[in-house]
């Protein structure tokens, strides 16, 4: 059963410690490939080391909304050098975060929209960070011709799905689908077409009902994450890992090759 995550920090610090280890953990239990999104220019470097040093990981490069305090605007010149001298996945983590209370939504949209403008130029998906902003990121993805991408942590309404699906996106779930309460969560990821989904830990983050509240997350839970879905859909496993690995070879065809 191979799986691929399309959404993991593994270049994070919390993983300095026994990143080969929680590496090897996630191929015993079938991930084979994973994308590694950057946040800032400060770890791109950190992502593409990880992506050398372990074979199955891809990198993507971007510019996180609630990095931009930090950001430069010739970031974006290094950002877009950067995805011309690699084969990443996407372009990414990027998007807009209106859930933070303190926050420069000007700042986040025009880094955002730049980042757009790069991806469409080089013909690259995106992995977008969507908290509190979907109508926001529809209404410039409307507007910047792009070759789709995924939707990190999707837990907008039915109709905002329909209008990323219509745009060429897939949907990312992961942990937080595997929480009873999480009931809006839990009939998207059952009722949404399975074409729809690719499958994420966004680890360090988002730890799934397992897991305790604060714990870290890995790689290697994508596999009961699937489970997880595969028994809210009715499938087996093996068929769901067979289906969103197949989407996220369609969404992020670098996976593919």
């Amino acid at each position: 059963m191979a799986l691929i995550d399309t959404h993991c920090h593994l270049d994070a610090a919390e993983f300095d410690a026994d990143r080969a280890v929680v590496a090897a953990r996630a191929a015993a239990a079938g991930v084979d490939r994973i994308v590694v999104p950057a946040i800032e220019r400060a770890n791109f470097g950190a992502v593409a080391s990880v992506c050398r040093e372990f074979s199955g990981c891809l990198p993507a490069y971007g510019i996180h909304p609630m990095a931009v305090g930090r950001a430069q605007e010739g970031d974006l010149d290094a950002l877009r050098a950067t995805l011309l001298a690699s084969r990443p996945a996407a372009v990414g983590e990027i998007g807009l975060d209106y859930f933070v209370p303190e926050r420069d939504e000007p700042r986040q949209e025009f880094f955002f929209v730049e980042q757009l403008k790069i991806a469409r130029d080089l013909g690259l998906p995106v992995l977008l960070h969507v908290r509190k902003a979907v109508d926001a990121i529809l209404k410039h993805l409307r507007r910047i011709d792009l070759p789709g991408g995924v939707a990190h942590a999707f837990n907008g309404s039915r109709q905002q799905a329909d209008e990323f699906l219509k745009l060429g996106f897939k949907l990312g779930f992961g942990g937080a689908m595997t929480h009873t309460r999480a009931t809006h969560l839990r009939d998207l990821a059952a009722t949404l077409p399975l074409s729809s989904i690719v499958l994420e830990t966004d680890a360090p983050d988002i730890p799934p009902a397992w897991l305790a509240s604060g714990e870290r997350n890995e790689p290697a839970e994508l596999a009961r994450i699937a489970a997880a879905l595969a028994e809210l859909r009715g499938l087996s496993p093996a068929a769901v890992a067979a289906a969103t690995s197949a989407n996220a070879g369609a969404v992020l065809p670098a996976l593919a090759a």
